[in-house]
């Protein structure tokens, strides 16, 4: 059965890296769930576009670690183990708390508007129980903090990173509620205060927060890895 993802219909020009964008985002953002499968000719579809640039993009997200491919006509969004989860909150906690770091030493006052008004739409699509949208404002402002400091190859490796975390995070945002966004308004302080410790510190105790939801659905969740 063919699926409509939502995508937008991308235009020719520099196709393979528009279909790259759109899937890359797609799993950031969590709109593929751990161990949903993929089929080429349904992402085809819905990006309007020919299957030779979804094949090269599904190759790409496979390389990043983003999909797996379980056979030659099957790619899946990993579900992912407790211990690779483990390792990646370790890594994201050490380069976004020196994103939060630099931040606070660079964050001008148009910076410090934007990441007040994305906490400020984030608290109302929380109260609203718009949790899509509570989740892509959660993901903008991680992001933000390493455009703030000015980091672009941190802001790239970050990207690398909630692409493969980016499903699980989506899975457990819900459940995980205020949890995922109170040390934001910790962090914005922090920076306004250009405190680098206290930022770094906050983007931690953000990260460790929103460990006991994740890990807690990762336990309801079967590994990629395994059969049946």
């Amino acid at each position: 059965m063919n699926q409509n993802f939502g995508f937008r219909a991308v235009e020719h020009d520099n196709l393979g890296e528009v279909v790259y964008g759109q899937l890359s985002d797609a799993l950031i953002k969590g709109r593929f769930a751990p161990g949903a499968r993929l089929t080429i000719r349904d992402l085809a579809q819905s990006l309007g576009t020919s299957v030779t640039p979804v094949r090269d993009a599904i190759l790409r997200l496979i390389q990043d670690e983003a999909l797996v491919q379980k056979s030659a006509r099957e790619v899946r969004v990993p579900v992912m183990t407790l211990e690779r989860y483990l390792e990646i909150r370790q890594i994201r906690m050490k380069l976004e708390g020196l994103a939060a770091r630099e931040a606070a030493l660079k964050a001008e006052a148009t910076d410090m508007a934007r990441l007040s008004e994305l906490i400020d739409r984030n608290e109302r699509a929380i109260s609203d129980r718009d949790w899509s949208a509570a989740l892509e404002l959660n993901q903008t402002f991680h992001f933000a903090l390493a455009e703030i400091a000015n980091m672009n190859v941190l802001r790239g490796i970050l990207g690398r990173l909630w692409l493969q975390m980016g499903p699980m995070i989506a899975a457990s945002y819900q459940h995980g509620g205020r949890a995922m966004i109170d040390h934001h308004h910790v962090i914005l302080q922090a920076i306004g205060a250009r405190d680098a410790d206290k930022a770094e510190r906050a983007i931690v105790d953000d990260i460790r927060g929103a460990s006991s939801a994740i890990i807690e659905q990762l336990a309801a969740l079967k590994p990629a890895g395994d059969n049946g």
